[in-house]
């Protein structure tokens, strides 16, 4: 099984993807009980909806799902949102709070680790050398962290999702002139949007975000209604994706005019 790909590109800006893959191994995926085996919580379409959208970026994506390990969660099992609902590194429910595993297949600590270690760190050790690779180019590096999930999701957050989530947990995961560029286009754009709501970036984002370093990072949580079908069996929406796609890409577009102006290096946003 393909773990992820990387495509490399010539651009300052690396896309990353960690829940657009839909791939369990087999003597995984019968430990999942007919809830989990939906696979309901996938990103799904994802690299569709962004594909070509930035000729030249890099794109790192898995191909593995993150009922088999979460991508986007700290390895070392820390919740992104201390006190809230939300899933674990090797989720034992899905987002609506059901369990997804038979009732004794859920996997111990020691799986936990084996899991971490022949998923997780593969794909960020590519994302990693990407990152270094296209600031070594370019003397920066901007991690756009493309995510997007159901509209409705009670058990995470109250009411409807906006169309538009960026985190840049509060601020501190890239340059201000970052964070600027994609929010003032999602709002712009006349679809709902808010900058750190209930999504302020994931555990990619907050820890390849270190602007002193000259690697910014933003994360872009997109509802799900806004480009395909939110319930099974979770159909590509062509007419609405058509909308949305040329929004994905002034945000991508104004990042590289950014990055390739010298404005948000070290020393450039001191």
């Amino acid at each position: 099984m393909q773990v992820f790909d990387v495509i490399r590109g010539d651009s300052p800006i690396v896309l990353g993807q960690p829940h657009g893959g839909t791939e369990v191994p087999g003597a995984i995926a019968g430990r999942l009980n007919p809830n989990g085996t939906q696979l309901a919580d996938t990103d799904w379409h994802i690299a569709q909806l962004y594909e070509g959208l930035l000729p030249g970026a890099t794109m790192v994506r898995s191909h593995v799902h993150r009922y088999v390990i979460d991508a986007n969660r700290d390895p070392a099992g820390v919740s992104l949102y201390p006190g809230q609902n939300t899933t674990t590194l090797v989720p034992l429910t899905d987002f609506d709070g059901q369990p997804i595993w038979h009732a004794g297949q859920e996997p111990s600590a020691d799986e936990v680790e084996a899991r971490r270690l022949a998923y997780h760190a593969p794909y960020h050790d590519a994302l990693a050398a990407e990152l270094d690779r296209v600031r070594a180019k370019h003397g920066v590096a901007i991690l756009f962290d493309c995510h997007s999930i159901r509209s409705n999701i009670p058990f995470l957050f109250e009411g409807e999702l906006p169309i538009f989530n960026t985190g840049t947990n509060l601020g501190t995961t890239c340059a201000p002139a970052v964070e600027a560029a994609v929010d003032d286009i999602a709002r712009a754009s006349g679809r709902t949007a808010v900058l750190n709501g209930r999504f302020k970036g994931g555990w990619t984002t907050r820890h390849y975000g270190q602007p002193a370093q000259n690697i910014h990072a933003i994360q872009m949580e997109i509802a799900q209604r806004a480009y395909m079908q939110e319930a099974a069996p979770w159909a590509w929406g062509p007419s609405r994706a058509a909308d949305l796609r040329p929004q994905l890409q002034k945000m991508l577009d104004h990042l590289t005019t950014l990055a390739l102006s010298g404005a948000i290096t070290s020393e450039g946003s001191a």
